[in-house]
């Protein structure tokens, strides 16, 4: 522990900014402990913080958030800095001393801060830690390989892995110059000035040791419909279910190749089985006859499941599945860098698992940039007067699933009323937003019960959202959210 990182402060500011912090209690980002007696508990929340938001932890605070300091003495400082070199990789906590007030001896509270790792997962003595709300508990094993993935991510992802095996022959060379040649036409790309293969690819950034062909290469070009018997994983599998279940198919097929020949295979497929909506437009003689879903919704989904996809399992595929009442996007994987489904239907920040095929897929002008996928999903399906598809996500697995208009159609009436409710609920939280469910119940003449299932379904389609905790937090109406219907 260097100097530089230890001040000591006689500040009032200082002091009251640390009482303000303390009258909140314990969160996901503090904690207190009454002495450095208990270092070894507390470098375990320090653990935690970095492995998540950072935090604060402060040293002359007891569980209920009184302060009463501690004496504070350069061999304090040395015992901390000793069971701070039980991190690995290592930090570099910031303390500052702050002087209490008291009447026979001086006493100080010492604030530790700090910063989330930018290499996690970190360890203290070998256990990694996470923070759940107020409480320290080690972590899973899956959420440590989870991190441990994201922190190698840069460097040994699989996209960017020489694609051994594999050689120019067996790329679709037509489909690389049709996708130089739409990305020069969307103005995405400057044309390079040249259709030699090696010199695309090169400048694609798709090449990788000395001109060898990457994973991403081989994904995005391989010939379609043709098997790689190191690639068992560039497959797609389409099904059309009797009713809404598993239990019987209409069609089953499977299909091997690259990415964008799989994603033309799984839009004819729904050409071919999605429900048709017929309706007489006023002045016209003839019926207009539309797809049940919008087409370019549906589009933007499933190039999102082969851009974002984990393709570093063999046994791993795309999935199209068609029920009576749903269509589901089935893509393996799950969700990275922090990503949850309630954040994916607010703005969020660009963090693809592929960058170079998502890159490939926007110059292509098949998804989205700057992490708009999702909600121009949204955006599609409000135009068209149906609901926000739904985000799940299952055993290494991450599903969209659209509910079709069929089903919409029978429950009409009573999406109306809680429509309805639904809006009540926004108008009362806007003016008290720390208003409770019972409170809301009273106002507008519900059960508490119903209150609550709206408020579920207020947050799952993303207008609203709970800040602090369940007690002493407090409700935010998203003002721009997707409408559920």
């Amino acid at each position: 522990m260097t100097r530089n990182t230890i001040q000591k402060i006689d500040q009032r500011a200082l002091l009251s900014r640390l009482m303000l912090d303390i009258s909140g209690g314990e969160s996901v980002t503090l904690e207190f402990k009454k002495t450095t007696a208990e270092k070894d508990k507390a470098c375990r929340t320090l653990c935690a913080f970095a492995n998540g938001q950072g935090g604060e932890l402060v040293f002359g605070v007891t569980p209920s958030g009184k302060v009463i300091g501690q004496k504070v003495t350069d061999r304090t400082l040395e015992e901390l800095a000793q069971e701070f070199q039980g991190f690995e990789p290592g930090l570099n906590p910031y303390i500052q001393r702050i002087p209490i007030a008291a009447r026979e001896q001086e006493l100080e509270a010492l604030l530790v801060r700090v910063e989330r790792a930018s290499n996690t997962p970190v360890s203290f003595r070998g256990v990694p830690y996470e923070r759940v709300l107020n409480t320290t508990r080690v972590m899973p094993r899956s959420d440590y390989q989870r991190h441990l993935l994201e922190a190698m991510h840069t460097s040994d992802r699989w996209e960017i892995q020489p694609a051994k095996g594999c050689k120019i022959e067996d790329l679709d060379l037509n489909e690389l110059v049709v996708t130089i040649e739409e990305s020069i036409r969307r103005g995405r790309l400057l044309d390079p000035g040249t259709r030699d293969s090696l010199a695309l690819l090169r400048g694609l950034g798709l090449l990788v040791h000395s001109d060898q062909l990457s994973c991403a290469a081989v994904a995005l070009f391989c010939k379609d419909d043709q098997a790689l018997p190191a690639f068992p994983q560039f497959q797609l599998r389409l099904a059309r279910f009797k009713g809404k279940t598993r239990e019987e198919f209409l069609d089953n097929r499977q299909y091997s190749g690259n990415a964008f020949g799989l994603l033309r295979r799984a839009e004819r497929f729904l050409l071919d089985w999605l429900p048709i909506a017929s309706k007489i437009v006023p002045g016209q003689l003839a019926r207009t006859d539309t797809p049940a879903l919008p087409l370019e919704a549906v589009r933007e989904a499933l190039a999102n499941a082969f851009a974002h996809r984990d393709y570093s399992s063999p046994s791993g595929a795309v999935s199209v599945a068609l029920y009576d009442d749903r269509l589901e996007i089935i893509s393996p994987g799950e969700l990275h860098f922090g990503l949850t489904p309630e954040k994916l239907y607010q703005p969020h920040e660009s963090k693809p698992w592929n960058p170079w095929i998502a890159k490939i897929f926007y110059r292509r002008g098949l998804i989205e940039t700057w992490g708009r996928g999702i909600l121009q999903i949204i955006k599609l399906m409000q135009d068209a007067g149906l609901s926000a598809p739904q985000i799940q996500l299952g055993p290494d697995t991450v599903s969209i699933i659209f509910t079709l208009p069929g089903l919409l159609t029978q429950e009409k009436s009573s999406e109306k009323s809680s429509e309805k409710s639904s809006e009540k609920i926004l108008e009362l939280l806007k003016l008290q937003p720390a208003w409770s469910a019972k409170a809301l119940a009273e106002k507008i003449n519900m059960t508490s019960r119903a209150v609550e299932k709206q408020i579920g379904l207020l947050k799952k389609s993303g207008k609203l959202r709970r800040i602090g905790p369940a007690k002493g937090g407090r409700w935010n109406v998203v003002s721009q959210a997707p409408h559920s219907h």
